[in-house]
Order: structure tokens, then C-alpha cells, then sequence
């Protein structure tokens, strides 16, 4: 699986955009496609169509900061999982490329989401959690915008069981 959040930039990178949420100061909005590397990403995805393997970045979220990089190995697979809150913004370029199998934005209810994301990211003290609460309840009430930008891109809407049927069924197929 190619991990597209590994192609964050960092977080002293002045290019990084800001969101002003309520109740703090504005912080970088990590959820803007423009806190991202999509050429890296997108390059690291041909890599891997083409030869099987690439060379891609180890990001620590906690830190905001690329930490290392690792060698991705298919082990001889025709098909692979790019999955990223940014994935969607690839799609087109992966389709007018011919690298693209299928592109899903697993979706659930929003709450679910929420809480699911919320007990992850304290988990794994990506943030302070006064940031992760306040990040949290902006992206709960942004959720179905998002996922009708995912749609628009031409994503898939699943629920991820149905998406984990679908893509097993794939996987046994190539």
C-alpha cells in the first residue's frame, strides 16, 4: 500500500496554507491539497506501475516532518492501494496516464467519522488535542463537501466494507 500522507510537506515549509478554526489561532490547514506534494505523489505512483518498486518518503505526522524514506516493493503485483485524504486529486492524472485501476472515496457517517478519526489521532498524539478537537469538528461539518469533491473528480462513493469486497475481487483478478 503507497501511503500518500507520507507526501505531505513540512511543516515549516512557508508555502503551507492556514486555516483560522474556531476557538484558537490559525493553524496550517493540513487538509488542503496544497499542504501536499501531488508531483512527488504522483511520480512515486508511476514509479510503481512502471517497475514495481519506488523510493517514497516516511512522514511523521506528530512532527510534520518527512523523518526517512523506504523502498516500496509490489513483489511482482499488478495492482496496489494508493489510499490519502489527497488521493482524489491524482485520479485524472492517473487515468490520462493509464496507472489507474479504480479510484474509491470510502465514505461513512459523518459521526463515525469523526469519532473514529478523533480516537486515531489522540492515539497516535498526531496533534495537541485541543487541535485535534477543533480540527475534527471543521472536518465532521466539511465531510459530505469533501466527499462530493471526491465524486466530481470521479471517485467512487463506497462504504468500506463494499469497497473491501470490490477491491479483493480486483486484486484476485490481476
Amino acid at each position: 500500500m503507497l501511503t500518500l500522507d507520507d507526501f505531505y510537506k513540512d511543516g515549516d515549509d512557508p508555502t503551507l496554507p492556514s486555516v483560522d478554526l474556531a476557538g484558537g489561532a490559525p493553524i496550517v490547514d493540513w487538509d488542503s491539497p496544497a499542504s501536499w506534494r501531488a508531483d512527488d505523489a504522483l511520480a512515486a505512483i508511476e514509479q510503481l506501475c512502471a517497475t514495481g518498486s519506488a523510493d517514497v518518503p516516511a512522514y511523521d505526522i506528530s512532527l510534520s516532518r518527512r523523518t526517512g524514506h523506504h523502498v516500496l516493493d509490489l513483489h511482482g503485483s499488478s495492482c496496489f492501494v494508493a489510499e490519502g485524504i489527497f488521493a482524489q486529486e491524482v485520479v485524472a492524472d492517473c487515468r490520462r496516464r493509464g496507472l489507474l485501476a479504480d479510484a474509491v472515496c470510502l465514505t461513512q457517517h459523518p459521526v463515525v467519522t469523526f469519532v473514529r478519526r478523533l480516537s486515531r489521532d489522540l492515539r497516535e498524539h498526531r496533534k495537541p488535542p485541543g487541535v485535534l478537537v477543533r480540527r475534527g469538528l471543521h472536518l465532521l461539518r466539511e465531510q459530505r463537501r469533501v466527499v462530493a469533491h471526491a465524486e466530481a473528480l470521479r471517485c467512487r462513493v463506497l462504504h468500506p466494507d463494499r469497497a473491501y469486497t470490490e477491491i479483493r475481487a480486483l486484486v484476485g483478478s490481476g
